[in-house]
């Protein structure tokens, strides 16, 4: 498809066609202008299934849709870390879209888990921008190679339900560039996806629809965005504000509304006409390659989607306690009591715009039996789905753990404690089932916990009382038999933590401050959201970001850390030591001690998932861009690699970190303009200013002599090097036209 195709059927729109082309003609689709040439275009929510809906629209997911594979959501995907396998699910997600007629799918989601409250947390990978930038990547990667659009959202600082229709996140600019965007900026950089989703609430007071700043400066003239942009949902408040802000596609539609808006708003002059045919091209452009790529001919394989759903779903698992071995579960002896509702009816999937309807629904009791069919496995509920017991359900469960060698007890959060649209108050399982599992334990010690949720939920003080614990996040419609697989052993756990699980909630950096009030909520944590916190504090946690047990061990070797071009390359060995192949999740994790301004302690850079049979070694070699290592200098605008020796981490954790190694960075220089205001300390720092001040001193005779030695003097520098340049004035060492000529000279000399 050609420029030049848009630009022609956009020159035969009339005022009217080209401002309709600007809002839905439904619920899911685009406007059709026939005489013209501009098709319609179906949209679905994801971002782990497509979620065709059979006749009209509903945004909360209480209509059903077409039957689509389940893939695990992202909660469970950001804990594989494996992006092969993510842009598998991808490119399964984009065959079914095409198939379903689908050209655009809304997913996936990348915001920042910047609090394990937040009700939506299930639809979105990580608490650490790199990881969800990479693996959101994939997903758009392997979506888009099938001639389908990714969605990529929301942008930006959707970290919160609350509210979440007009609540002002009040975030400042460096933690916006840094911990918020680089996901977002990372994808369009690398993936081009064919549209972002701006999010429903305000940034700094400003709707993100309505945000010049954030939709055009940043995403199109910082990182050159040049696909369309698509409101959430009901997102725009001021449709002729939104679109000078550079919000090109609103959804769903207004029954034509806001496209009188837009026209009164043109023929006003108070909106220019190129700002509608900019955006109206975009959406030609947008409708004829969703056609382009449409393939109705194309068909699911649904047996071999679900198979890589459960693929998927084994991936995600994380094991985090496994004391004295007691998982794998033997196939063939002894007795199993498998306990909880959830075993027998999973919670596979979060409630809100993004559940599906599976192609078909594994359970796990069903899937364990299958596997083990000679073993003797009894079965209780232990408590109603909604989590809550009773007397002779519990007197039930406790009779079956009493009565089997060991217990399974699937426990977790019901539907109605975690959705899209409001936030949880805490993160505590619930009580009836914390209090059965105190029960089962009194009659059996050998009870191995399966967790059911979508964001992490708090697991001290009793996860030290069980010997395993496997967190199951939510699974997708094969999560039953991934779950299976990985009890038995089929599949060697691999999952690791993509959020730090807190101790308690009190110990959350957010905890204060979310979800806000009056409006406003105050990002006051700044850059050190959870392993940024934690680890730059050396705060206790119950499991920290990263972490995972698995069936084998390995061993890392001593990396060899260089920098070529303008990349840092880090090459080792890693070894299973065990007897069990296995996939080590191999992290990447960078620190700069004195840094010039306030950092984490250490920050992730790159990480690899490397399958590595029993007693074989793998040579792992890993990298990022030194660019990767800037900070974002605000008042320069700019991005700034410090100079500076920076610690090069590589753990299988960000707390288990097996080699430490340095490396020299040349770095950037310092952007900052000198001025009278800029303190002493600050122009001896700067390389060229602090020569050219030395050298005035000098030349000053006396009075510079003077304030020479006062520098020279240790307590006297300490204050003296907070004084802005201008007070050497009142001292007497130099006059203001000499100040005015010291900051001409650093100038002219960068």
């Amino acid at each position: 498809m050609q420029k030049n195709q848009v630009a022609s059927i956009l020159s035969t729109l009339t005022l009217e066609e080209k401002a309709s082309l600007l809002s839905g003609a439904d619920f899911w689709s685009t406007v059709a202008i026939e005489r013209a040439g501009v098709p319609s275009i179906a949209v679905s929510d994801g971002p782990h299934g497509v979620r065709k809906q059979a006749t009209g629209g509903d945004h909360l997911g209480l209509l059903s849709g077409e039957p689509a594979t389940c893939f695990p959501p992202a909660t469970g995907l950001g804990s594989s870390w494996d992006s092969e396998l993510i842009e598998r699910v991808g490119r399964a997600l984009g065959q079914e879209a095409l198939a379903l007629n689908v050209s655009v799918l809304l997913g996936p989601g990348i915001n920042i888990k910047r609090d394990p409250r937040c009700g939506r947390n299930f639809e979105y990978l990580s608490e650490d921008p790199l990881h969800a930038g990479v693996l959101g990547g994939a997903l758009v990667r392997g979506i888009q190679s099938r001639g389908v659009g990714a969605s990529v959202k929301h942008f930006a600082a959707n970290n919160q339900e609350t509210d979440r229709m007009r609540v002002s996140a009040e975030v400042d600019e460096r933690t916006l560039r840094e911990l918020y965007f680089p996901a977002f900026r990372r994808i369009v950089h690398e993936e081009s996806p064919w549209t972002v989703m701006c999010s429903y609430n305000r940034i700094n007071g400003v709707f993100a629809s309505e945000d010049r700043w954030l939709l055009t400066e940043v995403l199109r003239e910082d990182w050159g965005f040049d696909g369309l942009v698509v409101s959430d949902w009901g997102a725009v408040s001021n449709r002729p504000a939104a679109l000078a802000a550079g919000l090109d596609l609103e959804m769903p539609t207004t029954g034509g509304r806001t496209d009188a808006e837009v026209v009164a708003a043109v023929r006003a002059g108070t909106l220019p006409e190129d700002v509608l045919n900019a955006s109206a091209a975009r959406v030609i452009e947008l409708a004829l390659r969703g056609v382009e790529n449409r393939r109705p001919e194309t068909s699911i394989d649904v047996d071999a989607h679900h198979a890589l759903a459960r693929e998927a779903a084994a991936a995600s698992v994380v094991l985090l306690r496994n004391e004295g071995g007691i998982l794998p579960l033997p196939t063939d002896s002894g007795s199993l009591a498998v306990i909880g509702e959830f075993a027998r009816t999973p919670r596979y999937q979060g409630s809100g715009s993004s559940q599906i309807v599976p192609t078909r629904l594994d359970n796990a009791l069903d899937e364990i039996r299958a596997l083990a069919p000679t073993l003797e496995v009894s079965f209780a509920a232990g408590f109603r789905l909604d989590g809550t017991r009773d007397a002779g359900l519990t007197a039930e469960a406790i009779t079956a753990a009493a009565e089997a060698e060991t217990v399974l007890y699937f426990c977790g959060l019901p539907d109605a404690a975690e959705s899209e649209g409001f936030d949880r108050a805490d993160i505590d399982l619930p009580a009836d089932q914390l209090g059965l599992l105190a029960e089962l334990l009194r009659v059996n010690p050998r009870v191995i916990v399966v967790l059911s949720n979508g964001g992490v939920v708090r697991l001290s003080p009793w996860s030290g009382t069980v010997p395993a614990l496997l967190e199951g996040w939510l699974l997708g419609q094969a999560g039953g038999g991934a779950l299976a697989d990985v009890i038995f052993g089929r599949v060697n756990p691999s999952g690791r933590l993509a959020e730090t699980i807190p101790e308690r909630l009190c110990d959350v950096p957010a905890y204060t401050n979310f979800p806000g009030e009056q409006g406003r909520v105050h990002y006051g944590e700044g850059l050190y959201v959870g392993y940024r916190h934690y680890d730059t504090r050396d705060a206790a946690v119950a499991y920290p970001f990263g972490f995972g047990l698995s069936y084998t061990t390995f061993s890392y070797g001593e990396p060899t850390v260089r920098v070529e071009g303008d990349r840092v390359v880090i090459d080792l060995d890693v070894t299973n030591t065990g007897e069990r192949d296995g996939r080590e999740i191999v992290q990447v994790y960078t620190g700069l001690d004195g840094a010039a301004v306030s950092r984490p302690v250490h920050e992730l850079r790159a990480f690899s998932a490397v399958a590595i049979a029993a007693g074989q070694t793998a040579r792992v070699s890993l990298g990022f861009a030194v660019r990767d290592l800037a900070y974002y200098h605000v008042d320069a605008g700019a991005w700034v690699v410090e100079p500076g020796t920076y610690r090069v981490e590589v753990g299988a954790s960000s707390r288990d970190l097996r080699h430490v190694s340095t490396v020299a960075i040349a770095g950037d220089a310092n952007p900052a303009r000198l001025s009278g205001d800029s303190t002493l300390s600050e122009w001896f720092s700067d390389p060229v200013g602090g020569p050219i001040l030395q050298a005035a001193l000098t030349a000053q005779g006396e009075g510079g002599a003077a304030m020479g030695g006062a520098l020279g003097d240790p307590e006297m520098a300490k204050m003296a090097e907070q004084m802005p340049l201008r007070l050497l004035v009142t001292f007497g060492a130099v006059d203001s036209a000499q100040i005015d000529a010291l900051i001409a000279a650093v100038d002219a000399a960068r």
